[in-house]
Formats: C-alpha cells, sequence, structure tokens
C-alpha cells in the first residue's frame, strides 16, 4: 500500500507518463481524493482548462513548488505564468532543459 506522507500535494511537479501529455511537466493544483487530481503547466494546459488525471498515470517528482502552493492556499488559484516559471524553475534546478528551451 502506498504511503499517505508520499503526496499528492498542491504545488508538486509532476511528469505524465500516459496519455497524450505524455513526457511533459506539469503541477498538481487540486487532489480530488486519492485516485485523481488536477494538473496544469500554463501553457499547454491553463489552470481554467486543468486535466483530470489519475495518480496511476503520474510520475510524482520530488519538487514542490512554493510560490504556486502558497498562491492557492491565499486564493484558490494560480496564474498560468507561475505555473510556468514554477515548472521552468524545476527543469533548471534538474538540468533538465534541452537545447533552446
Amino acid at each position: 500500500m502506498k504511503d499517505p506522507e508520499s503526496g499528492p500535494f498542491i504545488g508538486q511537479v509532476v511528469e505524465v507518463v500516459k496519455g497524450r501529455d505524455r513526457e511533459r511537466f506539469c503541477i498538481v493544483i487540486e487532489i480530488i481524493d486519492h485516485r485523481f487530481v488536477y494538473i496544469a503547466d500554463g501553457d499547454n494546459r491553463k489552470f481554467d482548462n486543468a486535466k483530470k488525471k489519475n495518480v496511476q498515470h503520474l510520475k510524482f517528482m520530488d519538487y514542490v513548488s512554493d510560490e504556486v502552493k502558497n498562491s492557492m492556499n491565499e486564493t484558490g488559484r494560480v496564474t498560468n505564468a507561475k505555473l510556468r516559471f514554477a515548472i521552468q524553475k524545476f527543469l533548471e534546478r534538474n538540468h533538465l532543459l534541452k537545447e533552446g528551451e
């Protein structure tokens, strides 16, 4: 059984492993229950059109964006620019940027 402390968390960066968006990074913006979350990346998936995703189709990264988490806790919303910034920061931190990104 999965450890309940392992996530998912609001603001956590995830990699999509199944579906049309596979191999893309997104951020958890809402937790529906133990099985589903809403994810967005601020670019292809905007906050207002977040994707409902099964947690089994996601790979959870060991990084939670404080900017996104605080914004969601304070206002219940986050800007698409903040989502893009958080993903960019994660990619730079982990040296995952490809040439030209």
